[in-house]
């Protein structure tokens, strides 16, 4: 990203709930490069330029899901609404749905214990997804 962007829109400040004209709001104005990099990092996760097995739509499912596992609901949201109703991964966001295919269904057994016990995450967990067919790159 080279342009600036509204730290005020970024997910981090948005979900914070700060705002302008406060001493958090100052504090964050002058860290906006901060913010500005969180964001970038986000969009990266999110909207690789490169996604490869993982479309940009999965991805916010699953930081969707990810945020409702950590009862973040207003975040959940956030992804969710960019996600939109109408695409086919919108039911993944909900950590109650699962998939058949192998592949899908081993990256949601996965991202389910990463972000609800992640000190219980183990190698073998690795190999599972790789047993699946996920390659390494798409594991990172």
């Amino acid at each position: 990203m080279n342009e600036p962007i509204n730290i005020w829109a970024t997910t981090a400040v948005a979900g914070s709930g700060a705002t302008p004209g406060t001493a958090t709001g100052a504090a964050l104005e002058n860290r906006s490069d901060i913010m500005q990099m969180t964001q970038a990092t986000e969009y990266a996760v999110l909207r690789p330029a490169e996604p490869g097995a993982w479309p940009h739509g999965l991805r916010l499912a699953l930081a969707s899901r990810i945020a409702r596992l950590n009862q973040a609901d207003g975040l959940a949201g956030r992804y969710l609404e960019m996600l939109g109703a109408a695409s086919q991964y919108t039911p993944l966001a909900d950590p109650a749905n699962s998939d058949t295919r192998p592949d899908l269904s081993a990256c949601l057994a996965f991202t389910d214990n990463d972000a609800t016990r992640p000190s219980d995450m183990s190698d073998e967990d690795n190999k599972t997804l790789q047993t699946a067919g996920i390659s390494d790159a798409d594991i990172v």
